[in-house]
């Protein structure tokens, strides 16, 4: 069953309101950040490559390799799955990257029939790509196609946002913030981008591209 799409400002706004009227702290970190940004971009694989490039590593290093990649026209499949090791590394890309792109390049992946899938499909389909975790998943599933009760609980960002904003010990693992985050439910995927917001407030840099 495909659930709440986010569509426009409006989506975001509706959430944000929920959350919170759900949590104060919720509703203290708005304050602070003003309206969320929509983050939705277009489907497709050079989305999924551009959520493959962004994995461990800073924003601006991950904007710096796709700036690069889009200036020597590789963020096609055909491109990708021609273009040689020596000419994706000079883009940036790293060893295990270069594998991973050419996976996704010769995947074959039905960017159209995504859209009609429950979010936990979506995901388990795509993981079966090399270079393609969860996190990567969840990332194109928020953004890209718009679902907004799913959270990229294993996000470095969101971990350190949560843990400034509830005052925890330690940054919450995986498990734990997906505990967390079934009370945002069934907007979670903007309580991402609420605890995005604050972390770019409080660390005075980006958390995502």
């Amino acid at each position: 069953m495909v659930g709440r799409i986010i569509i426009g400002p409006d989506c975001v706004a509706e959430g944000a309101d929920w959350l919170a009227r759900r949590d104060n702290r919720f509703a203290q970190v708005l304050e602070l950040t003003g309206e969320l940004p929509l983050r939705r971009r277009p489907e497709g694989f050079a989305e999924l490559l551009s959520a493959i490039i962004s994995q461990q590593v800073s924003v601006a290093s991950a904007n710096a390799i796709w700036a690069r990649l889009s200036a020597a026209g590789m963020v096609d499949p055909a491109q990708v799955a021609a273009a040689g090791d020596e000419a994706l590394r000079a883009c940036g890309l790293s060893r295990q990257k270069i594998r991973y792109a050419q996976a996704l390049a010769q995947a074959g992946v039905d960017y159209d029939a995504l859209r009609q899938l429950p979010d936990e499909k979506i995901i388990a389909q795509l993981t079966e790509i090399s270079g393609i975790g969860r996190w990567t998943a969840e990332i194109y599933v928020m953004f890209s196609l718009g679902r907004a009760d799913v959270f990229a609980a294993n996000d470095l960002a969101l971990q350190e946002g949560a843990r400034l904003l509830f005052d925890l010990p330690e940054r919450p693992k995986e498990r734990q913030m997906r505990q967390m985050a079934e009370d945002w439910s069934p907007w979670r995927a903007v309580a991402a981008r609420l605890l995005w917001a604050y972390y770019r407030v409080a660390k005075e840099r980006e958390g995502i591209r």
